[in-house]
C-alpha cells in the first residue's frame, strides 16, 4: 500500500491534518491496537532453543530494519558464530521453512527481503516462525537474528532491538489506519531491550522517558557511484530517503525519483515508463537492493543498485549488547 499523506507529521492548522479522516479512523484504530495488545499478553512464546535476535520497528514502512538484521547477523559470524536471518518473506508462495538461495529462489517464492538477506549470508524464510527457528537449529544454526516480528509473540526472544528512523519516528503518533504506528509507543518500547536510531535527527521525546539504551545507526552506501546523471525509483517504506542519500553523493545529479508502494512489484508497463524516462533525461536507472531484486533479468542488467549498510556509531556498545546471546 502507498502510505497516506496524513501519516506523517502535521500542522494542525493545515488543510493536510485531515481531521474528519482521522476522526473516522479512531474506532477502526483503537480496535486494531487492543487486538494487538490481547494478542501479546495472551502468548505463551515458544522457547525454541536458540537465542534469537529480533530486529524490529513500531511503525508499518521502512525504518532501516532489513539492513540493521543484515549488520547484526555479519557481527555474530564475524566472531565465529553461525547466525542466520529469519524471515517471514512478504508476498511469498513457499511456506518453508527453508533455507534461501539467491541464485535459486524468486522473489516470487520467497519474498524480496529474504532473497537480498541471502545474497550477504545465510538467510531462512517461513510464515510460520516458531517452526522456521526449529528448523534452523536443526540444520545448525546457533544464533537466529529474526527480521521483523516485534509485535509477534510466538517466539520467545533473547534481545529485541527497535528500529526507529531518526527523520520520521512515530509519524503523526497514531496506530493504524489511523496513522503508521503498529501499536503505541511507549507499549512497544517497554518489551524493547533497545533502540536503534536510524539516521539524522535528535532522538524523540519518547525515548528519554523509556530508560533503553539507544545506538545510533546510519545506511552508508558500500561503493561510491561514479559522477553522472541519474533516475531514480523505489518500492520500499520510506523512498525518499534513498533518494535523499543519492543527491547527497558526490557528483550525482537526480534528474528523476520515482516512488512506488512498499514491495512493489513492477509491471511490464512500469519497466517500460521508466525507460523511457532514463531516455529522454539522458540518465542512468538506479534503485535499492529490495527493489532490484524483483527486477526481470532485463532490468537487472541496465540497472544499477544503490547497495547500502548499516553502520554503528558505538561498535562497542553495539557489541556489548550483543555479547548478551554469544553462544
Amino acid at each position: 500500500m502507498r502510505e497516506p499523506h496524513f501519516w506523517r507529521n502535521y500542522d494542525p492548522r493545515s488543510r493536510d491534518a485531515a481531521p474528519m479522516t482521522r476522526l473516522l479512523l479512531t474506532p477502526l484504530s483503537l480496535a486494531y491496537s487492543w487486538a494487538g495488545k490481547r494478542r501479546i499478553e495472551r502468548a505463551t512464546p515458544v522457547d525454541v532453543g536458540l537465542p534469537v535476535i529480533c530486529v524490529g520497528n513500531l511503525t508499518l514502512g521502512g525504518a532501516g530494519k532489513t539492513p540493521v538484521t543484515a549488520a547484526v547477523r555479519q557481527r555474530l559470524v564475524a566472531r565465529g558464530v553461525r547466525a542466520a536471518s529469519l524471515s517471514r518473506g512478504y508476498g511469498g508462495s513457499r511456506e518453508g521453512p527453508l533455507k534461501v538461495d539467491a541464485v535459486v529462489h524468486a522473489v516470487a517464492e520467497v519474498g524480496d527481503e529474504p532473497v537480498m538477506l541471502a545474497a550477504l549470508g545465510e538467510a531462512w524464510r517461513a510464515k510460520d516462525r516458531v517452526a522456521g527457528a526449529k528448523a534452523m537449529k536443526a540444520a545448525g544454526v546457533q544464533v537466529v537474528v529474526m527480521d521483523d516480528g516485534h509485535q509477534n509473540p510466538a517466539v520467545k526472544k533473547t534481545l529485541s532491538l527497535v528500529v526507529i528512523d531518526a527523520m520520521e519516528p512515530f509519524g503523526n503518533g497514531h496506530v493504524f489506519p489511523k496513522g503508521p504506528l503498529r501499536e503505541p509507543v511507549a507499549r512497544g518500547l517497554a518489551r524493547a531491550d533497545a533502540v536503534v536510531l536510524m539516521g539524522e535527527g535528535e532522538p524523540p521525546e519518547e525515548l528519554k522517558g523509556a530508560n533503553k539504551p539507544v545506538l545510533r545507526a546510519r545506511l552508508a552506501p558500500l561503493a561510491k557511484l561514479a559522477a553522472g546523471r541519474y533516475v531514480a525509483f523505489a518500492g520500499i517504506g520510506r523512498p525518499e530517503r534513498f533518494f535523499d542519500g543519492l543527491q547527497g553523493m558526490e557528483g550525482v545529479e537526480l534528474v528523476e525519483a520515482v516512488p512506488y508502494p512498499d514491495h512493489h512489484a513492477f509491471t511490464a508497463s512500469d519497466l517500460d515508463y521508466l525507460k523511457k524516462v532514463s531516455s529522454e533525461r539522458d540518465a542512468r536507472l538506479i534503485t535499492t537492493d529490495k527493489d532490484h531484486v524483483r527486477l526481470s533479468a532485463e532490468m537487472k542488467a541496465i540497472v544499477m543498485r544503490a547497495s547500502v549498510e548499516a553502520r554503528f556509531e558505538d561498535e562497542a556498545a553495539l557489541a556489548a549488547l550483543l555479547s548478551r546471546v554469544t553462544p
